[in-house]
Order: C-alpha cells, then structure tokens, then sequence
C-alpha cells in the first residue's frame, strides 16, 4: 500500500512551528508557506488547523466587527443544543426582532414550518424570518434566546463577541475572526449543523396557508466538486461586508476558516480560494485594486495594532 503525504503535512511533521507576524507570544503556528505570498481582499481573516488547533495563518483576527449573518451559526448552535422537538411545527413570528422592520422576505407571516426545516432555510439560505422566529420559540421565549447565544459565546471563551438579536442584521452582533474560529470548532460537532449548512438546496413546504418555496445555499462553494465543505455560514451587511466561515480539507487537513469585511459579492469566495492556493502552492492570485482600496479605507490593520498594543 501507497502512503502519500502532502507537502503541508510533511512540513507539519518535520518543521514543526513557527510564530506569525501577528501571533501573540503564546500562540505559534504552523504555517507551511511564505505568508507575503499569500494576497486576500478581507480585512480580518483565520485560518486554523483542527487537528493541531494551531493557526496557519491570520490577519487582523482580533479586531472586533459586525458579523452579519454568521451570527445565524450561533443561532442554529443554541437550538440544537436546547433538543426541542425538531419536528414540531412553529409559526413565523417576528415580533421580537425590530430590526426586521421594513426587511423582505418571501416567507409569510404566521406560516408554519417543522423546526428542522426553519432551522435549514436559516443556515443554508439564511432566511431572517425563520432566524427571529427560531428564536421566539424558545424555551422562555426570544430574551432567554439570546442570553443563550451570549452564554454560549462565554463558554465557547469567546471573550469578543455579544449578540442582541438572532439573525445578524444589527451592527451590534460583533464578533472576531479568533472567536469565530471557536465557535466553528464547536458548530461542526454537530452533525445536523453540518448538513443542513451545506446542503445545496430544497423546496420546503409551508403551511396556514400552504405554500411552497426553493431555497438555494448562499454560500456557492458547497456546489463545487473541488471543495469539500462541512460546515459553512456567509454574511453581509454594510456594516460588516461579505463575511464567510466555513471548515473545509486543506492539504488534506481539516481547518476551519474565517473571512470578515470584504468587498464585492464574490471577493470572499476568492478569498477562500486564494487561501487554499496558498496553502497546497504557496501562492495566492492578485486581488482586484477595487477590493484592495476597500481594505485599506476600512484600515482593520491599525485597529489590530491598538489590540495587541493593550494586550502587552
């Protein structure tokens, strides 16, 4: 029997560990290439070995920013782990989210769908109507919700992130690419996250009244044969650009990687790509002067300075 081993994991085995220019004293990496090589258009990115859970590459990971609706990743972990009845059907209800004012949404209010596929549409096709109204079927209703989300964040020591609402439309569900990487690492436990994250698409049918409607996964890469996605969540709002989280095979290792505030509704699909590309041939594609410029006005790097400034 052949026994094949990758670049990567034959630098793992030999080199060992190395500090990267934004690690802290404490924590090394493994990083198997040369990091100027490797050019991306997010302003805050992670990229962490699962199995050593050592960091292969990050930038900027510490700056907190909105998260858009990778919040919804935390949403579906606190239901899962509250084990209501993923069959019952719950009604559509929104009362409690104000920052659903004024949202669209093809989903009517008052429908009822079975709390699996609520929870499906809101990780794959992130449906913000079914987000809110996960949350208000919870055991003590919606505020019980989101203390859950913010215990939750405390116990995963996710000690930069709070949440107020479940769907991430607020600016005030903030997060780091650091803590991100932790609640990833928890969220692909489950193996219910993990497939209904990354399944491609469905029709779900409603009903009082019944209706019927397809929902596709907003994350692209799940329907590429040349990714192997496990678990996966995107965002955008203004306020937090295109965000995108995910655990995926690199090298032939499983990581989990983290991609906030980028620009233009691919660049953080390129991201991953040129993340990828790096790490299997230590180079990455240029990043388009737009997506750059964006970077630079949005200036995540100085924020990052001024963390590590009051860590020493």
């Amino acid at each position: 029997m052949k026994i094949r081993l990758s670049i990567l994991s034959l630098v793992f085995a030999v080199t060992g560990t190395f500090i990267t220019p934004i690690a802290s004293a404490g924590e090394t990496t493994a990083a198997p290439r040369d990091t100027s090589q490797l050019k991306l258009a997010s302003g805050s990115s992670l990229l962490l070995d699962m199995q050593t859970n050592k960091v292969i590459y990050a930038s900027n990971p510490d700056v907190v920013v909105p998260i858009a609706s990778v919040s919804k990743l935390m949403t579906g972990l606190v239901v899962v782990e509250a084990r209501q009845n993923m069959d019952e059907y719950i009604n559509i209800n929104i009362s409690d989210t104000p920052e659903m004012k004024g949202v669209y949404s093809r989903v009517k209010l008052k429908s009822e769908l079975p709390r699996r596929e609520m929870l499906l549409i809101a990780l794959m096709s992130s449906e913000n109507r079914a987000a809110a109204s996960l949350a208000h079927h919870y055991p003590g209703g919606y505020a019980a919700f989101i203390a859950a989300m913010n215990a939750k964040a405390r116990a995963l020591g996710m000690t930069n992130t709070h949440f107020v609402e479940p769907t991430g439309l607020s600016a005030r569900n903030v997060s780091t690419a650091r803590d991100l990487s932790k609640l990833l690492i928890a969220a692909h436990k489950y193996p219910l996250l993990t497939e209904l994250s990354t399944t491609k698409e469905k029709t779900v049918t409603f009903r009082k009244p019944v209706y019927s409607l397809g929902f596709r996964n907003t994350d692209h890469l799940v329907r590429k044969p040349d990714w192997d996605i496990q678990l996966t969540k995107t965002g955008f709002t203004n306020e937090a650009g295109h965000c995108l989280v995910l655990v995926t095979r690199m090298s032939n290792r499983p990581v989990a990687l983290v991609i906030l505030d980028a620009y233009g509704k691919y660049t953080h699909f390129a991201d991953a790509t040129r993340m990828r590309n790096w790490v299997e041939s230590g180079k990455s594609a240029d990043v388009p002067s737009v997506a750059l410029q964006y970077k630079a006005d949005k200036n995540l790097k100085q924020r990052q300075s001024g963390v590590v400034e009051a860590s020493k």
